[in-house]
């Protein structure tokens, strides 16, 4: 379609404030953005709109705008719900590269232009999937009327014959076709879903640019990825924020032959089924807020009644129906990356909702009973578990860290690449508020724990902590003065002698989970200054810091000092 076309319909709300030579460029796609360098997501000829998130100042406009005009857009528009009148130093910049410009009024959303892009788009490129544009509100609903994503992948199946699955980046099915055609079966096996989720991390992490063809077996498969910019930070640059949250739609089929009209309509299919990405981001708003209360007022010591009342709250929404109060587990999961300020929290948020999804519940709907809060580097999920459960087989019953590991290392694996590290820890049940301070601790303890271990995706729970964090106030106190002084008395009196800040330096060292990068940054170190300091330390004790046992046992002598 022309961009003249998108004037001449009042329904859109479009004003044009430049480019009216330009009216007759060719509108390929559409794409929503508040990045400040959304480069990586365009490939030419989409209308881009923005609601101006990204501008800071007057300064940001002309960058922006030469950013799209590099990429090919056909044009941009801009809302004027934020600002209301469009800045006039983003008009003259479009002007200076002859990008059409419009403004979108306040009562339109984007949503409605997006659908009528696509729709648009959709029919004049092919018929053969016009049933599935036409259809793009029911994909937007939930329940019987809807159906959601698979209502999408239905259409792919009937009209073009291709079957489509959409997974999450640790390899969880959402949505799959319902029907299968003759000697088909309309499942995708839980190994071959990890395989692809994991394949399509490593392509997302070295830069290639989508689909990404997998073959296995006799079969090939065409990975898209499913991108929101609305979840994305205004300004991020680095993939790795992202990269660990995005779904993907594997078709089986390879792409690498199809026409270039029959990609774009399957690119269009992806930003539909992003627009149900943010839909369920949006309803797990709720359940953020109240995990962030509860950790607030847990981190602060607030009375205990003054947290079971919350969690009394708490409750109906992540459990509707439930007649007696839940018991409740704690788990901390970190996202660590080499080099890069990358804001940890949120994506660690995001990727423990992602990973505490009941694997045998489908979809995004029925899986979301849990309340993930993040808090510095950290993401924190409070679990309900029926109390019937908890109380069925307290050692084996609710999140298990071994189930936890098993069910994502592959998929997050292959996303971290190399330079990152995933590794969580988990609680024990907890039946009152009281408990979930302890509950909390005792999920940090094990985080740690798994910290201390090799690999990108580590996981530990309450057990491992038995043998010595939950029994040291049991310890006799000469046993404890004994251990503590045979470790830690070398470094006290090498400090004493040369100010050397051993002491000071083991400590960051292990709660940065041996992480030299991280360390060096917190102490404001070289890192050969760092490890210089830590070969001291091994010298001084005879211990190895690459080892997880001395690892733990100067953890224990400085927790007991």
């Amino acid at each position: 379609m022309r961009l003249r076309a998108l004037l001449d319909t009042d329904a859109l709300g479009l004003r044009l404030l430049g480019g009216e030579d330009e009216l007759d460029r060719t509108v390929r796609g559409v794409m929503t953005t508040d990045l400040r360098d959304p480069s990586r997501y365009l490939s030419g000829g989409e209308l881009v709109l923005t609601g101006l998130a990204w501008r800071r100042d007057a300064a940001d406009s002309e960058p922006f705008v030469r950013i799209l005009v590099q990429a090919g857009v056909a044009a941009l528009a801009a809302g004027e719900a934020e600002l209301g009148d469009i800045p006039e130093d983003l008009v003259a910049a479009c002007a200076k590269h002859r990008l059409p410009l419009f403004a979108v009024h306040e009562s339109v959303a984007f949503a409605t232009i997006t659908e009528h892009v696509v729709r648009q788009v959709s029919g004049e490129r092919a018929g053969d999937l016009a049933a599935v544009v036409d259809r793009h509100r029911r994909m937007m609903t939930s329940g019987p009327a809807g159906g959601g994503p698979d209502v999408v992948l239905d259409l792919l199946g009937s009209d073009l014959d291709l079957r489509a699955w959409v997974l999450s980046p640790t390899g969880r099915l959402i949505a799959g076709p319902k029907v299968a055609g003759p000697g088909q079966s309309a499942e995708l096996p839980a190994e071959l879903c990890a395989k692809l989720a994991a394949e399509h991390l490593s392509a997302a992490r070295t830069g290639r640019r989508g689909p990404y063809r997998v073959p296995v077996g006799s079969s090939t498969y065409s990975l898209f990825p499913i991108r929101s910019s609305a979840r994305a930070p205004q300004t991020s640059r680095d993939v790795r924020e992202t990269v660990l949250s995005d779904w993907v739609l594997a078709v089986e089929a390879d792409a690498g032959d199809w026409a270039e009209e029959r990609l774009d309509l399957l690119h269009g299919v992806t930003q539909l089924i992003a627009v149900e990405r943010d839909r369920r981001d949006a309803a797990r708003t709720v359940r953020r807020r109240l995990a962030q209360e509860v950790l607030e007022l847990v981190q602060a010591g607030a009375a205990p009644a003054e947290i079971a009342a919350r969690l009394r709250v708490a409750a109906p929404v992540l459990l509707p129906g439930l007649g007696a109060a839940p018991h409740w587990q704690v788990v901390v999961a970190r996202v660590e990356w080499d080099g890069g300020e990358i804001e940890a929290g949120p994506v660690a948020q995001s990727l423990l909702e992602e990973i505490l999804v009941d694997p045998l519940a489908t979809g995004p709907e029925p899986s979301d009973r849990i309340a993930v809060a993040h808090a510095g580097d950290e993401a924190i999920a409070l679990v309900p578990l029926p109390a019937v459960s908890a109380e069925h087989d307290g050692s084996e019953s609710g999140v298990l860290a071994d189930a936890l590991l098993a069910a994502v290392r592959e998929p997050l694996s292959a996303g971290l690449d190399g330079d990152g590290r995933v590794t969580l820890g988990v609680s024990a049940a907890v039946h009152s508020a009281e408990g979930l301070r302890g509950a909390l601790e005792e999920a940090r303890h094990a985080r740690r724990v798994a910290a201390a271990r090799p690999g990108r995706v580590c996981a530990a729970g309450h057990q491992e902590l038995a043998s010595h964090v939950l029994l040291l106030p049991f310890v006799p106190d000469d046993v404890r003065r004994a251990f503590t002084a045979r470790l830690l008395d070398p470094l006290r009196d090498y400090d004493r002698r040369h100010r050397a800040e051993l002491i000071p330096t083991l400590e960051a060292f292990l709660e940065s989970d041996g992480s030299w990068t991280r360390c060096a940054s917190r102490l404001h170190l070289h890192v050969n200054t760092l490890r210089y300091r830590v070969g001291r330390i091994e010298q001084l004790t005879g211990r190895d810091l690459s080892r997880l046992e001395d690892k733990l046992d100067f953890f224990l002598a400085l927790r007991m000092s």
